[in-house]
């Protein structure tokens, strides 16, 4: 039963405010309950079907590793290091490049995508330009990055910028597109600037487009960082991803692509946190209002 028939029948049994909203927060608790179920089970089937496969032989531990292997490994990087230094360094190198790179291409993306949207002008003369770079392999860019600029910590900065820029740019610009022009001719009716357009009624509009953009952009920031260090590293987990695939240790290469998931979804938590307090004047969605 759904939340909606759930508050519905809640209604005809007493027609009373307050069993409706408690029978929308059982109802809400219930399929949170059953979403957590439905995830662990998944996992576990996934996990225990590996596990199973590569001990029955059906599938060959030494080219896909095996989960508690991969447990015994990632114990081992966090307590033993890696020839780098400590696992714990490693992490921090790669969060560091991948949050420099992720604030400087979100920069970028929003004030070059308000500006082209608003200004047609701007958008055919930059616009093929924008298309050209876009189309270049970021493998390639990012050996550009470090012909130029060394194997330290600007080049792997520099091509998660890159990679954040172009998806926050094109939804920062297509936001812009669609902000109601209705809106636009009151403000100007209202004597508004358009620095004072730009501020209360361009960007609030574009926001829904760029904070999704975010979501996506975090886990780009996160690949420009491996990319830059498996081309080129001092530390970070690219380069124990690259040292372990060399090694033959697939154990070794799952369990940091472990420790990278988690990086993403813990920020992928913090964005929609962000999310929910810059757009909480936005009424909810139809899906979202029923999930209430």
């Amino acid at each position: 039963m759904s939340t909606t028939s759930a508050v519905s029948a809640a209604l005809v049994k007493d027609g009373t405010p307050s069993s409706a909203a408690a029978a929308a927060k059982r109802a809400a608790r219930r399929r949170t309950a059953l979403v957590w179920a439905g995830r662990i089970g998944l996992a576990a089937f996934v996990i225990g079907g590996w596990q199973a496969f590569t001990t029955w032989g059906i599938v060959d531990p030494f080219f896909f590793g095996q989960p508690s292997g991969i447990a015994k490994r990632l114990v081992d990087l966090f307590q033993n290091g890696t020839e780098f230094g400590s696992f714990y360094s490693n992490i921090w190198t790669t969060i560091q490049e991948a949050l420099a790179g992720f604030a400087l291409g979100a920069v970028a993306g929003v004030i070059f995508g308000v500006a082209l949207g608003q200004s047609r002008f701007l958008a055919d003369v930059l616009g093929p330009y924008i298309k050209v770079v876009n189309a270049i392999p970021r493998i390639v860019l990012g050996s550009i990055f470090i012909v130029a600029f060394g194997i330290g910590v600007l080049p792997k900065i520099l091509l998660a910028a890159v990679l954040v820029f172009f998806i926050v740019f094109f939804n920062a610009f297509q936001g812009v597109r669609e902000v109601d022009r209705n809106i636009l001719a009151n403000a100007k009716v209202l004597g508004a600037s358009q620095a004072q357009i730009i501020r209360h009624v361009t960007v609030p509009s574009a926001l829904t487009w760029i904070i999704a953009s975010l979501h996506s952009a975090f886990g780009f920031a996160i690949v420009g960082a491996l990319v830059g260090e498996v081309l080129g590293a001092q530390s970070g987990l690219g380069l124990v991803i690259k040292t372990a695939q060399n090694q033959f240790d697939p154990n070794g290469v799952f369990a940091t692509m472990l420790v990278i998931s988690v990086i993403v979804l813990g920020a992928e938590w913090l964005i929609s946190k962000l999310e929910h307090r810059l757009l909480s004047w936005r009424p909810p969605a139809p899906t979202e209002a029923n999930s209430l």
